[in-house]
Order: C-alpha cells, then sequence, then structure tokens
C-alpha cells in the first residue's frame, strides 16, 4: 500500500481527490474567499497560478523553486504556512502531494468555479417564499406535498403508497405525545370514517398535556438540559432544581407559546418579567451553564450553545482565531461573549420554601454591570488584551444590531427579602422558636411531680437563657425588617430610616450578646460534662476534656468581643437579605430580540430544521448546529425557507408547524419494504434523501421506557414536579423525562436505548446493539409490568380454551403494537402458548433462575397464565414495540 501510495504521488496526482483538500484545510481560512491575506487565494486552481500581490507563489513544473513550497515545508515557525496558532503544519504526505502537482504542471479544472462571497451564502439570507411549484395529481396538493412531488418529477421517482391506518395512528400517537394510542382510542379512530377523522387526532393530540412532555424532551436535547450535577451538596454543573425550567419548557409548548417568546424568556426573562417565577423559570438555558471550578468555562459553554441552538453558528470556532470557514473574526466571539459578562445564577425563594436546598428557583441575573470582557490572545485567558475592553455585539453577517437599554428592576427583584411571603415566613418561624423555648422553660420550672426528678438550677438557667435569645432574635429581626422597609422605601424618609436603623443595630447588638451568653454557658456545660466523662481510657478522655476546654475559651473570647461597646450609636445591622444590583443591563434582552427578529436569516430555519427532524428522523440541513458554509445549500431549501416562513407569520407557533407537516401525505407515507413499489426510487435515492418513503425509526430511549409504563396502564399521570433519582428509574412510574438526567447520573435502560448526552445533543445517535435486547428482556420493569398486563388481559378475555386464547392474542397485540396479528403471528403465538405452558407445567425439568434482580411481580403459578406473560414479555421485546414505522 505504502509503495502504490508512493507511486500514485509521484505520477499521478488528482487536484480534486488531493490537492484542493489540503488547501480547504490548512490554507483557505487566511486564503480563501473570506480572507485574502498578501492579495493570495489559495481556494482555486486558476488562482492559485496567478498568485499573489508579492508575485507567483507556484513555479509551473519546478515545486524546487516554488515559494509555496518553501513556506509550507520551512521549519521557521515565523516563516511556515499556516502559522503557529492558526493550523497545524502540513505532513509529509500532504507536502509531497503539493510537489507532484506542481512539478506535474499545477493543473486544475478550467470550469473550477470560484467559491463566492461568504456573505452571500444561502443561510445569511433571510428566508424567503418560494411559489409552490405546479402538481398535477391532486393527492399531492399540500404545500409540503408539492415541493417533495417536485423533486420526484426531476428525478422520475414515484413515492410509496400511504401508510396503513394503524401505522399511522400508532405513528401520529408516537409522534406528538411520545405514547401508543390505547386500546379504546384505535377503536375509536376506525369507527370514524370521515374525512375530518386524521385531523381530529392530530388536533387532539396537540391539545394533550402529554404533547408538552413528547416534544419538552426534544427541545431538552437541543437546549442542553441537565439535573444538577453535583457531589454531597456540591454544585458542578447546571443547578439544583433546574428541573423548574423543565417543566416551564414542557408548559410552554402545551400553551403553544411562541418560539420566539421561548427564546426571550430563556435568555431574558429577569429583564421582561423580574418579578414573575413562572417566567424566571426559563432563565435556566443560562443557569444550565454553571461551571463551579472555572468561570471562563462557563462562559464559553454559554456563548457556544446560544449560538449553536438558536443560530446554528458555530461561533465558538471564533474563540481562538478568526472563523475558518464563516465571516466571523475572533472579535466577534468576544463581543457576543460581552452580552453575557455581566450575569450569574442565584437561587431565589418560593413561598412556604424556607430552605433553597431542598427547593428554589434557579435564575439568571445581572451581577456585574462593570465587568469587562477582553479578547484572549489566542484564545489564551491568561493573556487577555486589557488594553482594549470589547462592548457587546453581534456578527455582522446576520445583520441587525444591538439596542441595548438598560433595565430598571423593581424592589421585589433586587431585594427580594421584603417580599411578603418571605417577611411572614422568617418572623413566623422566629415566633415558633420563641413558644418552643418559653415551653420548655415552662415545664422545668413546675413543681415535679410524684416520683419525678426536678430540673436543677442550672439546667433552668440555660433554658431561661435559650428562651431570651428566641425572644431577642425575634425582636432583632423586627426591628431589622423595619429599617430595611425604611431603607428601601421609595422616597426614602431618612430621619426615621436612621431612627429604625439605630434600633435595629442595638436590638442586634443584644441577641449577639445573649447568643454569645449562651454559647459559653453550653460549652462550659460540655467541658464540665467531659471532666466527668466515665471514659476508662486516660488519653482519650485527655483529648476530649482538652477539646471541651478550648471551645469554652473560644467562646468566651467571643462573648468578651461581642460585649464591646461601640464608641458612638450604632447605626449598621445586619440585613434581612442580600441586595442585588438595582438595574440590570439590557443587553441579553436585546440579544434575545435579535434573535427572535423575524429579519434573523437563521433563527426560523434553525428551529424548522430541528422540529423536521424529529418529525422524519432526518433533518433538512444534515449539520442541525452549523448552517455556515461547511452546509451546502440543501436539497430542499425552498421548502425549508417556505416552512421557516409560514412558522414567523404564524407567530411562532409550533403546533402550527406540526399540523402543518403531519396533514402532508409526505409525513403518512408508507415505510415497509413491502410497500415499495418502484425500485427504480430505491436505486436513485437508497437513502431516501427526496422522501418517498417514510424511515422506519427507533424510538427514543424515553417512549421506550414510556411504552413499558403506558401499555401495562401503569404509566403515572402526574406532571412536573422535582427530578425522580435515576437509580430509580426502575421502579418509578413517572415518564422517563421526570427521571434524573445529568453528568454519572443517568439511568441504564435509556443511556443504552441511546439518550440524549447532557453535555450536548443537537442530534441523537441511533445504535442497535445486544444490550438493547438484554436491557428489554432482562428490566424488572418490563418483566412486571408484562405480567401485571397479561393478568389485564386475561381478566378480559378468560381462560385459556382456543377461543379465549385467540382473542387474548389478537388484544396483545393492539395493546403492545396498536395493531392485530397478521395470519401468521396468530398461528406462531398460539403454538406458542400451548408448547410454553406444557413445558411450565412440567416444574422437575424447570430450571431457577438466579441472576438479575428480584421480580416486582411473581410470575403466575398456573402454567397457561404464566405463558400469556411470557407471551406478552416476548411482544415488549418485539422490534415494532420499539421501532416507529
Amino acid at each position: 500500500l505504502v509503495a502504490a501510495e508512493r507511486t500514485r504521488a509521484a505520477s499521478d496526482v488528482d487536484y480534486e481527490l488531493d490537492i484542493k483538500p489540503i488547501f480547504a484545510e490548512k490554507c483557505a481560512s487566511c486564503h480563501g474567499a473570506l480572507k485574502q491575506e498578501s492579495g493570495l487565494r489559495l481556494d482555486n486552481g486558476g488562482l492559485i497560478r496567478q498568485g499573489s500581490e508579492n508575485g507567483a507563489v507556484i513555479a509551473i513544473g519546478n515545486a524546487a523553486d516554488s515559494a509555496l513550497i518553501e513556506r509550507v515545508s520551512s521549519a521557521d515557525v515565523d516563516v511556515r504556512m499556516p502559522p503557529e496558532g492558526v493550523g497545524e503544519p502540513l505532513n509529509a504526505k500532504q507536502i509531497a502531494l503539493l510537489r507532484a502537482w506542481i512539478n506535474q504542471g499545477a493543473a486544475s479544472p478550467i470550469d473550477e468555479p470560484v467559491p463566492e462571497d461568504p456573505t452571500k451564502h444561502w443561510s445569511y439570507q433571510i428566508p424567503q417564499r418560494s411559489p409552490l411549484p405546479e402538481i398535477a395529481d391532486e393527492n399531492w396538493s399540500h404545500p409540503i406535498d408539492r415541493f417533495i412531488a417536485a423533486k420526484h418529477r426531476q428525478q422520475g421517482i414515484t413515492a410509496v403508497e400511504k401508510a396503513d391506518r394503524y401505522t399511522l395512528l400508532r405513528r401520529i400517537y408516537l409522534d406528538l405525545i411520545g405514547l401508543p394510542p390505547t386500546r379504546e382510542q384505535i377503536h375509536e379512530f376506525f369507527r370514524d370514517d370521515s374525512e375530518k377523522a386524521w385531523l381530529k387526532v392530530v388536533d387532539s393530540l396537540l391539545e394533550s398535556p402529554h404533547y408538552g412532555e413528547r416534544w419538552g424532551r426534544h427541545w431538552m436535547d437541543v437546549w442542553r438540559y441537565s439535573d444538577w450535577d453535583g457531589y454531597k451538596q456540591q454544585v458542578r454543573g447546571s443547578q439544583r432544581h433546574i428541573w423548574h425550567w423543565r417543566d416551564w419548557i414542557v408548559q410552554s409548548l402545551n400553551a403553544d407559546k411562541g418560539y420566539d417568546q421561548m427564546i426571550v424568556e430563556m435568555l431574558a426573562a429577569d429583564e421582561i418579567a423580574p418579578e414573575d417565577p413562572d417566567l424566571l423559570a426559563a432563565t435556566g438555558f443560562l443557569a444550565r451553564n454553571f461551571h463551579n471550578s472555572n468561570r471562563n468555562i462557563w462562559l464559553d459553554n454559554t456563548v457556544e450553545h446560544t449560538s449553536k441552538a438558536f443560530l446554528g453558528l458555530t461561533l465558538n470556532c471564533a474563540r481562538c482565531h478568526d472563523h475558518k470557514y464563516d465571516p466571523i473574526p475572533q472579535l466577534a466571539y468576544y463581543q457576543f461573549r460581552a452580552i453575557f459578562e455581566p450575569h450569574n445564577v442565584r437561587t431565589d425563594r418560593f413561598p412556604g420554601k424556607r430552605d433553597v436546598m431542598k427547593d428554589g428557583l434557579p435564575r439568571a441575573f445581572d451581577a456585574e454591570l462593570t465587568a469587562k470582557t477582553f479578547l484572549y490572545l489566542g484564545g489564551n485567558d491568561k493573556h487577555p488584551d486589557k488594553d482594549n475592553p470589547l462592548a457587546p455585539a453581534v456578527p455582522e453577517v446576520l445583520g441587525g444590531e444591538l439596542k441595548i437599554q438598560p433595565v430598571e428592576l423593581p424592589i421585589s427583584a433586587y431585594f427580594p427579602a421584603l417580599k411578603s411571603f418571605i417577611n411572614e415566613e422568617d418572623l413566623e418561624q422566629a415566633r415558633r422558636q420563641l413558644a418552643a423555648a418559653k415551653k420548655k422553660h415552662l415545664a422545668a420550672t413546675q413543681p415535679a411531680g410524684d416520683g419525678a426528678e426536678a430540673t436543677d438550677a442550672s439546667e433552668i438557667q440555660l433554658l431561661k437563657l435559650t428562651r431570651d435569645v428566641a425572644d431577642l432574635r425575634l425582636r432583632s429581626l423586627e426591628a431589622r425588617y423595619a429599617a430595611d422597609r425604611a431603607k428601601y422605601a421609595t422616597p426614602q424618609k431618612k430621619s426615621q430610616f436612621e431612627k429604625l436603623s439605630t434600633a435595629a443595630a442595638e436590638t442586634e447588638r443584644l441577641f449577639n450578646v445573649r447568643q454569645a451568653e449562651l454559647t459559653v454557658m453550653q460549652k462550659q456545660a460540655a467541658f464540665t460534662s467531659a471532666k466527668k466523662s466515665d471514659e476508662q481510657d486516660a488519653a482519650k478522655k485527655k483529648t476530649a476534656i482538652d477539646a471541651a476546654k478550648k471551645a469554652l475559651d473560644d467562646a468566651e473570647k467571643a462573648l468578651a468581643k461581642t460585649k464591646e461597646k461601640p464608641e458612638k450609636k450604632e447605626t449598621k445591622y445586619t440585613s434581612v437579605g442580600t441586595e442585588y444590583p438595582r438595574t440590570s443591563s439590557g443587553r441579553r434582552l436585546a440579544l434575545a430580540r435579535w434573535i427572535a427578529s423575524a429579519e434573523n436569516p437563521l433563527t426560523a430555519r434553525v428551529a424548522v430544521n430541528q422540529i423536521w427532524l424529529r418529525h422524519f428522523g432526518e433533518p433538512l440541513v444534515d449539520n442541525v448546529f452549523d448552517f455556515g458554509l461547511r452546509s451546502p445549500k440543501p436539497r430542499h431549501a425552498e421548502l425549508l425557507d417556505w416552512l421557516a416562513v409560514e412558522l414567523m407569520e404564524n407567530n411562532w407557533s409550533m403546533k402550527h408547524l406540526h399540523r402543518v407537516i403531519v396533514t402532508s401525505r409526505t409525513w403518512q407515507l408508507a415505510s415497509s419494504a413491502g410497500q415499495v413499489h418502484d425500485s427504480h426510487a430505491d436505486q436513485i435515492d437508497p437513502d431516501n434523501h427526496l422522501l418517498w418513503r417514510a424511515n422506519a425509526r427507533r424510538l427514543d430511549a424515553e417512549i421506550v421506557r414510556d411504552n413499558v409504563l403506558a401499555v401495562s396502564g401503569q404509566l403515572d399521570p402526574m406532571f412536573g414536579g422535582a427530578d425522580v433519582d435515576f437509580a430509580d428509574g426502575e421502579k418509578s412510574r413517572r415518564r422517563s423525562i421526570y427521571i434524573r438526567h445529568a453528568y454519572e447520573k443517568q439511568m441504564t435502560m435509556l443511556v443504552l436505548f441511546d439518550a440524549a448526552s447532557p453535555t450536548e445533543c443537537y442530534r441523537r445517535s441511533e445504535s442497535i446493539i445486544p444490550q438493547q435486547a438484554l436491557a428489554l428482556s432482562n428490566s424488572s420493569l418490563a418483566l412486571g409490568k408484562s405480567r401485571m398486563l397479561a393478568r389485564q388481559l386475561s381478566n378480559e378475555v378468560g381462560g385459556p380454551e382456543l377461543g379465549s386464547q385467540t382473542e387474548f392474542v389478537r388484544q396483545t397485540f393492539l395493546q403492545i403494537l396498536s395493531r392485530p396479528p397478521a395470519d401468521d403471528e396468530y398461528a406462531v403465538c398460539l403454538q406458542f402458548l400451548s408448547d410454553q405452558a406444557q413445558l411450565l407445567s412440567d416444574t422437575s425439568a424447570l430450571n431457577t433462575f438466579t441472576g438479575g434482580t428480584k421480580p416486582v411481580v411473581d410470575p403466575a403459578a398456573d402454567p397457561q397464565q404464566r405463558a400469556r406473560e411470557n407471551l406478552v414479555h416476548v411482544l415488549m421485546n418485539h422490534n415494532d414495540f420499539v421501532t416507529m414505522r
């Protein structure tokens, strides 16, 4: 192979195959359509031969005298191309190919196109509706079908027929709500033979609350949802209680909130609705990016995934240098980062939830309005260009501008401690503490009853001091609240505030003194107890006494310091809460409105592409997060733009777009090879790029698990709420969207079926591996639910006689696969039931299975019923159960 390669390199260099890819990879970023350093372009053979402003760069027929070869092969990093920091040097094989090409005449196609101005790239132009193609066949009159049929006509192929009604009904249920139809829903659909039957089903599913769960999980992929990722109490990534953002996503989709409005709320709800916790939850999009150890990583993630998710733009590629392909200079990356520079995250309290460790609202806010952004030379955060702080801006190639207007915040946003529910809850807790302390002190001072031991004086003294501390704690809290209310009053009455702040400071000082005295008394008791200890080990006893004595000494020192009188009346007191900035920069709101504008060329296209991917299994633009120059104009560009405009002109309604898509003939085509009647189509377009059939697809991991619960009638209908521990996934009956999903915190079954990576998942991978079959067949969840379903169906159809067995098979297929069995399936299943019952009836011939987990539901004792349980379990492992056809 090596010899053959050397021979080809020396005698048969192909420009398109060998040379052009080298220039594209190594040189085009500085010498291409985007930029022409020294006036040199290396993205076209004719332009290469033309040379630079300094003259020719190749000597045709003489590589040894070519400046190009000298520069790419130089050992001097100051001379070598590409320069250090811009790209890796060419390897020996690449240099050898360039030498051979030049020596052989540097030939290239005469008609080789010159790459166009990158700003003219198709995706940088505002979407426009193309006229609908003229179609003769009325069956293809739907707008989507017109575009698709025109492509079929151009290629001379014929699409397959529509799928049968059973297949279509299961497909639409799984597509829109992620759950299969029940047997009653199947029967209802088949009873309605009107022309509107299909639209009735579509509308009912779009109105189902399960729609938000199904499509919420899709968008959680795109928006990089991750539950709290931490160790013990540590937060490493994302945030505690980020599930409030997940619930906002589901609720917003169910309410058919416009996609543009969702963008605005995710990026800037704190600037448009600073007092609305339901909307503030949307900023979980930003809170999710949190990184505990490095602010730069945090902001890098924010920049990268904001641009990828909403704009299909790999802005992150310009962090270290100008983008190699797209017209995005390095400066633009840091200007985009400047939009997010001031922001941080915090957790706000909910009514009735005093402990934010247990529940709270993770949300974004602007914490440092004066924070500056610097360009990092070479992308190295150790080398910021501090002489040139950057103002926020958006990439020039996309047009528009940031219209930044600072946002004045209400007091409930910048000083939330004065919210009435927080005030009342804190005071109520202090009152309860005082009541409990009074009760204990009163009980200790009551005369002892017959046989009861009286409380000693030191204990009574301790309880009295505890009561006094609780009383002062309440009084101090009331005084500090009064002072804070005066401080933040509009307008503020200075004299009143000074009076209240002085009172608050004095009450707080008294509380601190009594609290310190209580601590001394407690430490004194602990020291006395240590000296009287019955501990036999002298060394251990001495250690305990020494530790107690040190704690006592520390407490006494703290008390002495607390008792020190101030020289004059103190007015400084501890505020009841944290004050945040009173103004938000408005940068994120400006960005959100720029992104969600109909004038932005990318936003609607990117959204449509993501939606199309999940309806068809394949996107219209292959690289769903990169619509830049590396994405050529798609085959169905006119259809993409038509749908993008349709989305925007219908209030960015995703439900409207779903309805348009699933009512098309294209979406309703069959996928089965048995229904492919045009082998010509299979030969011309085996990968189905022209959409002449439907794509049979493996169900998403979450839907596989949910369907096990749904077909067995065991799915918990509860919506929303805190995430369920991933370790409980086999036991929980909640939908999989509610199972904890974070780095190192994922349910095994879901991982095996290709669940989304919480790090980045704009498009899921799809695999077929043996572990998937094992996961279903050995799952305690699947096994237990199959036994429960078998019992339910047996109760419906009756005993094991032949007629009942036939009906059992039919109802089982309808329940699990949403279709009746074919004749051969009837025969195989009936034979299985008979053979399996006979096998199971001879208990002496059976082996006990000792591996795996203990089943939640024990198998039936009756061999006939157990055979039915086995059949149900088999069908839950059927390929059709995990496939959308």
